[in-house]
């Protein structure tokens, strides 16, 4: 009998949080699972890492002797480091990161905590994918994600990822009419109009606030901010190669 996938689990939002143990739960159906996740919120850290602290990786005491669940003091991407070096005896083969609490879906990708420790896998070769659900309550309520994220992580296991590419996998919030399907598409252009909310402690001291209002730039309708908005779940092929290839040609001819 073949062996089971190795399957490391993560998240930004921390161990404890409703996501992850909804995700742990489907992943157990499908393979081996070791978890490596925050031991505290960590939400839009980004790709951040640790340099200029010390990490510590703690077992978590869970209901089973069998589960394997470690919690880090640091970020997603520490996390991932972390358990692909360190926790794991092997490479595994295959990373989900989620399910967070709240949107990923178009420019949120470049703040995520959440994409980045599937980007990180993704850099260490391990197909890796993003869960996320549009809807930032703790309690919100994630059953019914189920067989979606089942189907998605059994198509990757089975197909693999093309080298340098992972997946963000976008929910609506949920409501009483049940998703649509999935839809394949492509990143929309967005971005949130910020500013600040400065104030003064009781110090004098003054403080400030990030706040902003999302704006979708983007009137295609085959990017995951559309598909989301009619309750279509989204997925979106990441590539963590930045540079802009069709800008080369054009910039080579400069005078630098």
């Amino acid at each position: 009998m073949k062996n089971k996938p190795l399957i490391l689990v993560t998240n930004d939002d921390g161990i404890s949080a409703p996501g992850i143990r909804k995700l742990i739960e489907v992943m157990k159906e499908i393979g081996e699972v070791v978890v490596v996740a925050p031991d505290s919120p960590q939400s839009g850290k980004g790709h951040a890492i640790t340099l200029d602290a010390t990490l510590y990786v703690k077992k978590v005491k869970t209901a089973s002797p069998k589960d394997l669940e470690f919690e880090c003091s640091g970020t997603p991407a520490d996390c991932v480091k972390l358990g692909i070096k360190e926790v794991l005896k092997r490479k595994p083969d295959l990373c989900v990161s989620g399910i967070n609490h709240g949107s990923n879906a178009s420019i949120n990708v470049i703040y995520s905590g959440t994409m980045s420790a599937a980007i990180e896998a993704g850099i260490e070769g391990v197909p890796s994918i993003g869960f996320s659900l549009l809807d930032y309550d703790w309690e919100a309520n994630f059953d019914g994600l189920e067989p979606f994220v089942k189907k998605i992580a059994l198509q990757v296991l089975a197909e693999g990822l093309p080298d340098g590419v992972v997946l963000n996998v976008n929910f609506p919030k949920q409501t009483e009419t049940p998703y649509k399907g999935i839809k394949v598409v492509r990143q929309a252009r967005a971005n949130w109009n910020e500013k600040f909310d400065k104030r003064v402690n009781p110090m004098g001291k003054e403080y400030y606030w990030l706040t902003g209002v999302f704006e979708n730039l983007d009137g295609g309708k085959d990017t995951d901010e559309y598909v989301l908005e009619n309750n279509f779940v989204s997925v979106v092929p990441v590539q963590f190669d930045l540079t802009a290839h069709q800008f080369i040609e054009t910039l080579s001819t400069w005078d630098l």
